[in-house]
């Protein structure tokens, strides 16, 4: 069974900067494109960066282009999301998945697992 466990979410002001880890267990984590999509109240979930099995492609939403970067690390079943310039927009529960393709895609339905999320509040 696989499971994905998010860390370091958190409560920061406008301008800061966090970085989410995704730890994966359960099938061979190198194979699989990872993704990151999050959830604000109200809304519904969308799509925030993904990467390919082997970090060659990876993908932003408009909204996060130029602040946030997503990497893995094969070697430690992680991926990770820097997130810079913090804004109040980017307020949610933020959430990991993997596909179960290898290229890496923005829509949730080649996501076969997700974590429980991360929540990511900014102040303003």
């Amino acid at each position: 069974q696989v499971q994905l466990v998010e860390s370091g979410g958190g409560l920061v002001q406008t301008g800061d900067s966090l970085r989410l880890s995704c730890a994966a267990s359960g099938r061979t984590f190198s194979r699989y494109a990872m993704g990151w999509f999050r959830q604000a109240p109200g809304k519904e979930r969308e799509f925030v960066a993904a990467i390919s099995w082997n970090s060659v492609s990876t993908f932003y939403a408009d909204s996060v282009k130029g602040r946030f970067t997503i990497s893995r690390d094969n070697a430690k079943n992680t991926v990770y999301l820097q997130m810079n310039n913090l804004k109040p927009a980017d307020t949610a529960v933020y959430y990991c998945a993997q596909s179960y393709t290898s290229g890496g895609a923005t829509t949730p339905s080649v996501y076969d697992y997700w974590g429980q999320g991360t929540q990511v509040t900014v102040s303003s």
